[in-house]
């Protein structure tokens, strides 16, 4: 230890290295957890397989939108469980102007189904 520096210095310079880090860590683990959500969708993956194909899409009724800028984002069929559930559609806001909804879909992909989920474009 430098006799020039006084004692609480030094574990204050080891607090601030340790607060940093985690810092730095944090914004890591976003960062991965992000990737993982944003990157199916706009790496043309699939989110989730299944083993049958879908019912045939519900017809829902949409009504009009409870105001101004929000857009229908339409249901779509879901394999959880060992089965299909329905995910109804909703009114919601576009993440920018003029962005439009585009649905999710499913396709064959070889013995089995890959499901692409819905995006804004």
């Amino acid at each position: 230890m430098n006799p020039a520096t006084p004692a609480g210095a030094l574990g204050s310079n080891r607090q601030e290295v340790v607060m940093k880090r985690m810092a730095v860590l944090a914004i890591l683990l976003a960062g991965m957890s992000m990737t993982g959500c944003v990157g199916a969708a706009y790496a043309g993956g699939y989110s989730y397989y299944a083993p049958v194909p879908p019912p045939p899409l519900r017809v829902e009724a949409v009504g009009v939108a409870p105001g101004p800028g929000f857009a229908w984002v339409s249901g779509s069929w879901a394999y959880r469980g060992g089965g299909y559930a329905w995910v109804p559609g909703y009114w919601g806001r576009p993440p920018r102007p003029h962005a439009a909804w585009v649905p999710g879909r499913w396709e064959r992909q070889g013995s089995r189904y890959g499901y692409r989920e819905g995006r804004w474009r």
